[in-house]
């Protein structure tokens, strides 16, 4: 029975990754309803792991649950984005002034790790952006602080899949790798404050490449 509800809970979390996908990118329009029914077909499983995704993109905010209408898209509106995308630029920056006065030598390395993976990974999007979150979470973790992480870790899933976005053009891959590079020179140099200006202008570029994919038609 557990390893059934396990099975079940990843079932629910790809099937809510696909269908969050398809919102992003402006497949499924606002206002439109879900459908049980439909998405099982398509998956060919049974309701309850639909549901259960569902029930996950109602936590999340791209959906919501109106009485006698059902599972309805609610996404989010691209201020809403831009709010998500500035508070994790601020968190990131307030991790990052937690190491001006601690040994960053761990951190780099770790990240140093992860752009191999990068390169490796080439223009598999998903993959990049996977890493890509992995490379920014170090920075939130080398802050020791559990408030950060914790307001971090509810960004979630919103703030992977719109940078999933950010990275469907071939040169915003290679842009972010290279600035991720350049991040983690400045931080072995010592250079904490031009780190910090970098890592903003760094997240802050994620808007205007995703801004023509949640702009209002």
């Amino acid at each position: 029975m557990k390893s059934d509800k396990i099975i079940n809970n990843a079932l629910s979390n790809l099937i809510k990754e696909r269908i969050v996908e398809d919102l992003v990118l402006g497949k499924i329009k606002s206002g439109e309803k879900l459908v049980e029914a439909k998405y099982a077909e398509e998956f060919g499983t049974s309701r309850a792991p639909i549901r259960e995704a569902f029930y996950l993109m109602t936590l999340e905010g791209f959906v919501q649950k109106i009485p006698r209408k059902g599972t309805v898209v609610k996404g989010y509106t691209p201020a809403e984005i831009r709010d998500l995308l500035e508070i994790r630029n601020y968190l990131e920056e307030l991790a990052l002034q937690r190491l001006f006065e601690k040994d960053s030598s761990k951190l780099t390395a770790r990240m140093e790790t992860i752009i191999g993976k990068m390169e490796q990974a080439g223009h598999d999007v998903k993959e990049y952006a996977a890493l890509n979150y992995d490379f920014h979470f170090q920075m939130i973790l080398a802050s020791e602080s559990d408030v950060i992480k914790s307001i971090y870790e509810r960004l979630g899933t919103p703030l992977r899949s719109y940078q999933t976005v950010s990275f469907l053009e071939e040169r915003n891959i290679k842009k972010s790798l290279e600035e991720h590079k350049r991040i983690v020179q400045l931080l072995k140099d010592g250079s904490l404050q031009e780190a910090s200006r970098l890592l903003a202008k760094h997240n802050k570029d994620v808007f205007t490449r995703i801004e023509k994919y949640v702009s209002p038609t």
